[in-house]
C-alpha cells in the first residue's frame, strides 16, 4: 500500500460566490490565502512528494504550503488532476441552473456518476483519467500529498468506496468538502485507493 493526502486548494471568490469553477482558472483570493498561510501540512505526511493540479490556484496552495516546511518536496503538475470540466455551465451557480434547466438538471443529477454538464465532464470521465495517476503511484511506491479539487477528491473517494453519486455520500464531510481539511487513502499495487481517514485537519483551529 502507498499513502495519499488529498489537499484541496484554498478559497477563491468564485468559491465565495457559490460559482461552478471547473477548468476555468480562477486564483486564490485573499482571503484564500489568509486561509492557506495557517495550513499546515501534517508531520507524519512530511517527506512525501507532492503533485499538484496545473491550476493557479492548486500550484498557489501547494507552493504556500511547501513554504512552511523545511525539506519541502517539488510540487509536479500533472494536467490529468484539473477539476472536472462544467462546460458551458462554468461561472453559474447550482440554484441558478435548477431554476433555468427545471426538471431536465434534476434528470441529469440523478445520473449520478454520469452527470454531465453540457460541453463537460462526468464524474465518471474524471475516474478515468485519474485512475492512471493513482497506478503511478502504487508503482513508484513513494507516498504522495495530492493538491487538487472537489471534484477530483469526490472521484476519487467514489473509486474507494463505491459511491455512485445519486445520493449524498456516507460521510458528511464530503458533500461540501470544506477547505482546510484532507482526506487520507491507501492506494493498492493495481492503483484502487482504500479510505483511510476522511477529516485531516490542516489547521490547529481545525482540529477536532
Amino acid at each position: 500500500m502507498t499513502a495519499l493526502l488529498l489537499i484541496r486548494h484554498g478559497p477563491t471568490v468564485w468559491n465565495g460566490e457559490g460559482r461552478l469553477q471547473g477548468q476555468t482558472d480562477i486564483p486564490l483570493s485573499d482571503a484564500g490565502r489568509a486561509a492557506v498561510a495557517q495550513w499546515r501540512i501534517p508531520e507524519e505526511f512530511r517527506g512525501y512528494a507532492m503533485i499538484v493540479s496545473p491550476l493557479q490556484r492548486c500550484v498557489e496552495t501547494a507552493g504556500m504550503l511547501c513554504c512552511t516546511l523545511t525539506a519541502p518536496p517539488t510540487p509536479r503538475c500533472d494536467p490529468r488532476l484539473v477539476e472536472t470540466s462544467w462546460g458551458d455551465w462554468e461561472g453559474r451557480t447550482l440554484d441558478e441552473l435548477r431554476a433555468s434547466e427545471g426538471g431536465a438538471m434534476a434528470v441529469n443529477e440523478g445520473r449520478g456518476l454520469d452527470f454531465r454538464p453540457p460541453g463537460g465532464e462526468s464524474p465518471r470521465d474524471v475516474q478515468d483519467r485519474v485512475r492512471p495517476v493513482l497506478a503511478e503511484i502504487a508503482a513508484a511506491g513513494k507516498p504522495t500529498i495530492a493538491v487538487i479539487h472537489r471534484g477530483v477528491m469526490r472521484a476519487i473517494y467514489a473509486l474507494a468506496t463505491g459511491w455512485d453519486m445519486r445520493d449524498k455520500p456516507a460521510h458528511r464531510l464530503l458533500h461540501k468538502m470544506p477547505h482546510g481539511h484532507a482526506l487520507l487513502f491507501d492506494v493498492a499495487a493495481d492503483g484502487s485507493p482504500q479510505l483511510v481517514r476522511i477529516d485531516l485537519p490542516l489547521t490547529e483551529e481545525a482540529a477536532p
